[in-house]
């Protein structure tokens, strides 16, 4: 990768990379993104999520390729002196550096951020845990249904049925999240050091960023009280809040406001509706949202989606009918910003990937610097680039 094809926002920010599976990982792909030197160091066996299945060859899973382009793979066995030196010698030129290991193991290969900070001043050290290390749970280990469980997200069937069971999003949520966030904190931390000259350390907890991302709105009554104990935003949690189902499949309609609302009664010959409380006034229509969600949904099975559509395109209230992922890459939005990408991988023959979703007018993320390296593809070059 050279600077005159790396035009991206983050050329010159070299990370290194002591992460697995999907949360740290995800991280640096979306900084590699950006454009900065992601060597990700990995033991003689390999990142985990390299043998989750599907895959066209050993060690090289769908789900490993889409969380780890635009980096670098060393092989170094840090249980060994030999790897911890190497290391080292990576950190001298290094700005970043993330970890997933556990900070007691970290300290007992003196690679925890207060011995690191005294050879490496410049160096952002980066935590990627399960909890916050000041906590109780500090030592305990953290996977995704972790997190889900003991964050409340697992319990929020629960909340809009007592009688349901607690259940787990069918998606990695608080891995990914966990990824965002980390990127965000590291960005900020990059910032900081430019402006002030001064490192830091940053600690990144799974537990803390999902239950924060969930009580933004589940927080509710509770923000109010001496004892907090009324959570849950009632209008996430009426079993009325669903895709409805049409003559023919099923879609999601949302009018908002006051005036969506009046739109929505009249698009539909409901004028009888546009002078009601639970249309003139949001407070009403909070409390009885349920049975507002009920009228829609009755009143959904008269048309098709597709009417459905145009009628709500008419009316200027949102709408979009219920995509099943294998639709996506159909999409016609989604095909008109080119959002799936199929490029050739030099082991693994052609692949689809998907871009960068945000936009830089000036230094755009890109997707195709590098294609998830094989395992110790790039050991050599990084430990021995005079060839010596």
């Amino acid at each position: 990768m050279t600077s005159t094809e790396n035009t991206a926002i983050l050329n010159g920010i070299r990370i290194i990379d002591l992460t697995s599976v999907v949360f740290g990982p995800l991280a640096t792909q979306m900084l590699g993104d950006l454009g900065a030197d992601v060597i990700k160091v990995e033991d003689p066996e390999g990142d985990l999520l390299r043998q989750v299945q599907p895959s066209n060859n050993n060690l090289m899973g769908a789900a490993f390729l889409n969380t780890n382009r635009n980096k670098r793979s060393v092989v170094l066995d840090l249980k060994e002196r030999s790897g911890q030196d190497h290391l080292r010698k990576l950190l001298k030129d290094a700005d970043v550096m993330i970890s997933s290991i556990r900070p007691a193991a970290l300290a007992r290969l003196s690679l925890d951020p207060e011995t690191l900070r005294r050879t490496y001043p410049d160096l952002i050290t980066v935590s990627a845990t399960g909890f916050g290390q000041d906590g109780p749970y500090a030592s305990k280990p953290a996977f995704d249904d972790i997190i889900q469980s003991v964050s409340g997200f697992a319990s929020l069937a629960a909340l809009r049925d007592p009688d349901a069971p607690p259940s787990y999003a069918p998606t990695i949520l608080a891995d990914k999240l966990g990824g965002v966030t980390a990127a965000y904190a590291i960005m900020s931390a990059l910032f900081h050091r430019q402006r002030t000259g001064e490192a830091q350390h940053v600690e990144v907890p799974m537990f803390e960023t999902l239950t924060a991302f969930l009580l933004a709105e589940h927080m509710d009554g509770a923000t109010f009280e001496d004892t907090p104990q009324d959570f849950g935003y009632a209008r996430m949690l009426v079993p009325h809040r669903r895709p409805v189902q049409t003559s023919n499949g099923f879609i999601t309609i949302l009018p908002y406001t006051n005036v969506q609302w009046a739109r929505f009664f009249r698009a539909v010959g409901r004028d009888d509706m546009v002078e009601h409380p639970w249309v003139t006034e949001m407070d009403t229509r909070s409390r009885n949202i349920g049975a507002v969600y009920d009228m829609v949904a009755q009143l959904a099975l008269t048309r098709t989606t597709e009417e459905w559509i145009d009628l709500m395109e008419d009316a200027d209230i949102p709408a979009m009918p219920v995509r099943n992922l294998s639709d996506l890459p159909a999409d016609p939005h989604l095909a008109a910003t080119g959002f799936f990408q199929k490029f050739e991988h030099p082991s693994e023959g052609p692949i689809w990937t998907t871009k960068p979703p945000v936009r830089f007018s000036r230094t755009p993320a890109r997707y195709d610097f590098r294609p998830a390296p094989r395992l110790g593809e790039h050991t050599r070059e990084i430990l021995d680039p005079d060839g010596d």
